[in-house]
């Protein structure tokens, strides 16, 4: 059980995670809905990711999603009383510590990573991702920013649970102090506090850092909670510039179409030599078993 308040909302949360069945995936539960994490559910991708269904809405879901999936957990019940899920420290640090102080459980069921079949990419300009097929899942971050507190950071990961943990995780989320007043106006961040975000004002932060590229790291943080929603492991190589939640979402439904057309395209010769056929299909199964 995790209490807390929402960063955007303001409003106390308090979030009890469980243990799901074998291929239930990850299932939010709110106000008497459930609610798959799957890009089907997202309903808003806007300087957080919420998911719905119906008229329940549960926002900020990417920093519980990433530590799921740094852990390597697939199914889980998350029940949350409350419209977002709870802050924290504006990281995914807590949620790893939850889970972790929860333990994990080896499930019947083998996991089965998605492989890239060939690149994709969104965005233009100097706001883009790219995502090229690969053995492992790598990503490989470049974010470009005027303020001179941050400027430009690169970051590259082979992501390991170990480097997740140690690197990944304790980032938090930002803001600029003068944005405040008119995201306020707006419905966010009326939770956030120097407790949980770094508030960069005009000279630098205002709370101390906990890496000299925070920043870069917590974008990397943002972009495994959100491919996370595709349910299964990447295998790809992701490069990117300067993303945030909507440019990461429009890559999982790239993805998504991705994997689509490959599937149709070997549906012919799958009907004339149905063997070959299904050694060519992109979801492979790996080695492992899927955790709760």
């Amino acid at each position: 059980m995790f209490d807390g308040i929402g960063l955007h909302s303001g409003k106390p949360v308090r979030m009890l995670v469980s243990p799901a069945a074998p291929d239930a995936g990850i299932v939010f539960h709110h106000g008497g809905e459930s609610i798959p994490a799957a890009p089907e559910s997202v309903v808003d991708s806007h300087y957080a990711t919420t998911v719905g269904k119906n008229a329940a809405r549960i926002q900020t879901v990417e920093h519980v999603m990433a530590a799921a999936a740094g852990l390597g957990i697939d199914n889980l019940d998350v029940q949350i009383d409350g419209p977002e899920v709870p802050a924290g420290d504006g990281s995914a640090k807590p949620f790893v510590s939850l889970l972790v102080a929860a333990g994990r459980t080896d499930q019947p069921a083998r996991r089965r990573p998605i492989e890239v079949p060939y690149p994709v990419r969104v965005g233009g300009g100097n706001r883009w991702l790219h995502v090229l097929p690969s053995k492992q899942f790598r990503i490989s971050y470049t974010l470009d920013n005027p303020h001179p507190a941050i400027g430009t950071q690169t970051r590259t990961y082979v992501l390991s649970e170990r480097a997740f943990i140690e690197e990944v995780a304790p980032a938090r989320t930002y803001g600029f102090l003068k944005d405040i007043g008119q995201l306020r106006r707006h419905g966010l961040a009326r939770g956030g506090s120097l407790d949980n975000a770094v508030v960069v004002g005009k000279h630098g932060p205002i709370n101390r850092l906990r890496f000299d590229d925070e920043f870069v790291r917590h974008k990397v943080l943002d972009l495994i909670g959100d491919l996370a929603l595709l349910g299964r492991p990447v295998l790809g190589h992701v490069i990117a510039r300067n993303g945030g939640h909507d440019l990461n979402f429009q890559l999982v439904l790239a993805i998504q179409r991705a994997l689509g057309l490959d599937r149709r395209a070997v549906a012919a010769p799958a009907r004339a030599a149905r063997a070959e056929a299904t050694s060519r299909e992109v979801f492979v199964p790996a080695q492992g078993l899927a955790t709760i």
